[in-house]
């Protein structure tokens, strides 16, 4: 790192947890219930990162700009609420991170796209809130990602400096919004990364392909 970090970001999606199973879940419950073969979760994961609208894409080949994408999204919404803690669990390979941010007493929060209706039931659900320390939601602030605003707000709430922060992200949007607010950035490679540039395209700060690069990067390896 370039600057002494006092805070963590992260991303939930594809950083944090892996949420795919639960995401590609309800778009084949949807399938299912027309009558159609579910696809494979390696169909969907790609798109993860993209929430409702990748989900209904992959499933049903369908954008925003269809007559039916509306009715689509409320029933996937719905579907995924349902059962999003089914499957859904924390990247094993991430608690050791979390346990060395807690160890030496460094504020980690957790920054999303994801609406508040999903995104506080399922942290709590997954054990992670607390001990975040923040959790700033695709609602929360009047912008989401790659607007920098939710991550100013997450280092209000952690009292650190933006400069002082790292954004920790497995998509563009999140290198996006971390250079923007002024943050350190580090891409992630086990994560979703959706179907655009490649990751070593987006310019972030740092990459790390794995959780344990992660802890060296911070310097708690």
């Amino acid at each position: 790192m370039t600057r002494a970090i006092r805070a963590v970001l992260f991303d939930l999606d594809g950083t944090l947890i892996d949420s795919a199973p639960d995401l590609a879940g309800a778009a084949n419950d949807m399938r299912v219930a027309r009558g159609l073969v579910p696809h494979p979760l390696a169909h969907f994961r790609p798109m993860v990162g993209s929430g409702a609208r990748g989900m209904i894409g992959r499933a049903f080949d369908v954008g925003p700009e269809h007559e039916t994408f509306v009715a689509l999204r409320e029933e996937f919404l719905q579907r995924y609420e349902a059962r999003m803690t089914r499957e859904t669990l924390v990247f094993s390979e991430m608690l050791p991170v979390l346990a060395a941010l807690q160890a030496r007493a460094v504020p980690w929060g957790i920054v999303t796209n994801k609406a508040a209706r999903f995104s506080e039931p399922l942290v709590r659900a997954l054990g992670l809130l607390p001990p975040a320390a923040t959790l700033v939601c695709g609602d929360t602030t009047p912008h989401a990602k790659p607007h920098p605003e939710p991550l100013l707000e997450a280092a209000r709430r952690v009292d650190v400096p933006a400069a002082d922060c790292v954004y920790v992200g497995d998509d563009l949007r999140d290198v996006q919004a971390g250079r923007a607010a002024g943050m350190q950035t580090v891409a992630v490679a086990w994560g979703y990364l959706g179907a655009g540039e490649p990751i070593e395209a987006w310019e972030a700060d740092h990459l790390a392909h794995t959780p344990a690069d992660l802890l060296k990067l911070l310097g708690m390896a």
